[in-house]
Order: structure tokens, then C-alpha cells, then sequence
């Protein structure tokens, strides 16, 4: 079966298609700045590229220059599109409507709509882009894929906030979680690897770590807490997230600057965390580059993060009654030694003897690598992430079953 991974964004539109039965990417690609003026698409196929400027006006054109893409004979990977088995879609937000994968017929679109509020910079766009997909290769099923599924199996007392009940009840208000498909992937791919070498699994800590970060709990397989909430702009620090901070300086900022209360959360959202702390960049290559030339506050941003996903990693560990393992992965997890070094650093009472000169080397960037000495207690391992093979996998598995 050939699955098609599409993830929709409001201005793009990524995809991926993959041949099931070897787990191998035929083609993939992105389309960006949809509805904006220099829209383009670049599409990988083997170790070639072809990248081409267009007038994308919506979706809609953006999906035919998709299947253009697949089908062309110069440059695409199949001869007609019904040799796709299936398109699995990323969704952003579950809400309480789903706690797994789920095929997309019409009542659950109807559930999918009834959440879209949830994610109101994602879900609409992700749930068009369904449809869409449904209007024109209505014989291909359709599954989506959430973000926040893999946190369902939270317990309550790690999910819900200090509000009154009814207001969760009315608006679905709790901690939800995401980066799910990449703490799924990633935390499988631990527990395989540590199962082959007789070692305990039972109690790991994933670090999703990039510009969007979040970290995980996941105990026997099954998530039991995660640092995101209701939205991903909790949690710790990120690229210009500002991540957890006092609710009432929501209002103090709006109070003080004269912005609406819409205006602030997007400066919280946008504006804030390494980019507001640094005044340097949102990019952890760049933060580090300042820092080593001596701006303070390049350092300052790169300390608060480290200490703050140490912080929950210790945490967890109290959580979970002890720790096997810590994973890095994403684009700072799985490429920066300098953000993984001083994550690292004061864990040593947890077990961990971290391997500082294997750290700094090409093997540990980019690529599956245990950085724990002989004599450690608890693993710590950089694993790249799949996202776009969990929706694939979860995707073949639901069509399959219907």
C-alpha cells in the first residue's frame, strides 16, 4: 500500500508519499506561501529536486500541483493516483471528540468541525485540506492523525487545570499535549532498542526539543504527563513561545501596553521566548553562535531553557518512580550538542553518566546515538524523529481494518 502524508498548514502544504510494505519515502515535498505572492513548490524525488514557481492561489491548486507532482513523467514516483492506497492527514487537536487515529467519514468530520476551535491557526486548515481531498479522490479513505492523541492515556490528575470542573466540562479545558506523533516514534524506537540490549524500558523521558519543544513521560509505552497544555504554548521556553509564565501578567502586558487581550497572546506566542529573551533570533544555531561571542543574553535564553527541561525531567522521574532513559530529538534534540550538554549537566544523581566527548561528535548529530557511558544507570539517546511514518503507519493500520 502507498500512503499519502499530507500536512496541511493555512499557507502550506506538506506531503509525503511512502511505500508501506519497505517503509520508503518515494517522493516528498512542501508547497509554500499559498494565497501569498512568490508561492512555489519544491519536490524531492530519489536524490533529485525540481522546484516550481507558480500562482497558488488556494488549496484546491495547491493539491492538483501535488498530484502533478506524483504522476508527472518526468519527475513523479507513480503512473496514476489510484495506486494511493490511502492519505493520512497530521490534525493538530483531538479535543475530547478522539483519543486515537480515526478513518474520516462524514460523522467524524462533523466531530473533527466541532474542535476546530481548539487550534484556531491549525485545525481549520487541516480539516479543509480533508475535505478537499475527499472532493477530489473521493475513492481514497481519508484518516487523521492527532497531535494529541498519544497523550490521551494521561491520567486525570496530570491533565486537568485548577479551574472550576464545569468549565472544563462546558469548554474542554485541560492539558492536552503535542508533538504526539514524535513522542510515539521516538519513545517505540527507545524502548526496541533498549528491550535488544536486556535493559529496563519502563520509564523514559522524551525531549522533543526545537523550535516547538515539549517533553514527555512515558511510562510501559503509554504517555503520563507532557509539558504542553491546552495549546502548545505552554511548557517550556521555545523559539518564540514564551512557555509557561503567572497568568496575571497576560493582563499586566495588556494593561501596560495598551494591546487587546488577542494582541498579547500573540506577542506571548510570537514575539516572546529566545527571540524576546535574546533579542538575537528564534534559531538555536544562532543563539548559540551569540553566546559564544559573548552576548549575555544569548546565554541567558539558552540557560533558562536547559535549566527548564531539566527541571521536568526531574519531575518525571518522580512521576514515573524512577528513569531508564532520556531521549533528544527535533531539530535543537537531535543537532545541538551545546543545548544537550548543559541539559545534562547536575543529572548525575539520577544515574545518568552522560559521555561529553561523544556528544560533541558528527555520529551524535543527526543520527541515532547513545550518549551514556558504560557505567550508566539510565540511557541517554538521540533518535530522530518520524512523524510523517507514524501517520503513515497509524494510517495503513485503520484502512485496513475497515
Amino acid at each position: 500500500m502507498k500512503v499519502l502524508v499530507v500536512n496541511a498548514g493555512s499557507s502550506s502544504l506538506k506531503y509525503q508519499l511512502i511505500e508501506m510494505e519497505t517503509e520508503t519515502v518515494l517522493c516528498k515535498g512542501v508547497i509554500e506561501k499559498i494565497g501569498l505572492e512568490g508561492s512555489l513548490i519544491t519536490h524531492k524525488y530519489g536524490d533529485q529536486k525540481v522546484v516550481i514557481e507558480d500562482t497558488i492561489n488556494d488549496h484546491t491548486k495547491a493539491f492538483n500541483l501535488l498530484i502533478d507532482c506524483l504522476v508527472n513523467k518526468d519527475y513523479g514516483v507513480i503512473d496514476s493516483v489510484e495506486e494511493i492506497g490511502a492519505i493520512g492527514h497530521r490534525v493538530v487537536h483531538s479535543g475530547e471528540e478522539f483519543d486515537s487515529s480515526t478513518y474520516v467519514g462524514d460523522e467524524e468530520m462533523k466531530k473533527l468541525q466541532s474542535v476546530a476551535h481548539l487550534a484556531p491557526l491549525h485545525n481549520p486548515a487541516n480539516i479543509a485540506c480533508i475535505q478537499l481531498c475527499k472532493s477530489l479522490l473521493p475513492k481514497v479513505p481519508n484518516v487523521a492523525v492527532f497531535d494529541t492523541a498519544f497523550h490521551s492515556t494521561m491520567p486525570k490528575k496530570a491533565k486537568m487545570y485548577g479551574i472550576p470542573y464545569e468549565i472544563y466540562e462546558k469548554y474542554q479545558i485541560r492539558r492536552y499535549g503535542f508533538h504526539g506523533t514524535s513522542h510515539k516514534f521516538v519513545s517505540g524506537e527507545a524502548i526496541n532498542y533498549l528491550t535488544s540490549k536486556g535493559l529496563p524500558c519502563g520509564k523514559i523521558v522524551t525531549c522533543h526539543l526545537g523550535n516547538g519543544s515539549s517533553i514527555s513521560a512515558v511510562k510501559d509505552g503509554k504517555c503520563v504527563d507532557t509539558s504542553m497544555g491546552m495549546t502548545p504554548m505552554a511548557g517550556v521556553m521555545m523559539g518564540t513561545r514564551c512557555g509557561d509564565i503567572d497568568p496575571a501578567i497576560v493582563e499586566m502586558i495588556a494593561d501596560n501596553t495598551g494591546m487587546s487581550l488577542k494582541e498579547t497572546t500573540n506577542y506571548l506566542n510570537k514575539q516572546s521566548g529566545f527571540a524576546g529573551v535574546s533579542g538575537v533570533s528564534s534559531d538555536a544555531r544562532e543563539l548559540c553562535k551569540a553566546a559564544a561571542e559573548g552576548n549575555e543574553r544569548a546565554q541567558l535564553a539558552k540557560d533558562m531553557f536547559a535549566y527548564q527541561v531539566q527541571k521536568f525531567i526531574g519531575s518525571y522521574a518522580v512521576a514515573m518512580n524512577g528513569l531508564d532513559c532520556v531521549v533528544f530529538t527535533g531539530g535543537i534534540g537531535e543537532n545541538s550538542w551545546e543545548f544537550r550538554e548543559l541539559i545534562m549537566q547536575n543529572t548525575e544523581f539520577l544515574g545518568i553518566a552522560f559521555d561529553q566527548e561523544k556528544n560533541k561528535t558528527k555520529e551524535a548529530r543527526g543520527n541515532f546515538c547513545d550518549l551514556s557511558k558504560p557505567e550508566s544507570k539510565v540511557k541517554v539517546l538521540v533518535i530522530p524523529t518520524n512523524e510523517e511514518l507514524v501517520i503513515a503507519r497509524e494510517t495503513k493500520e485503520i484502512v485496513q481494518s475497515l
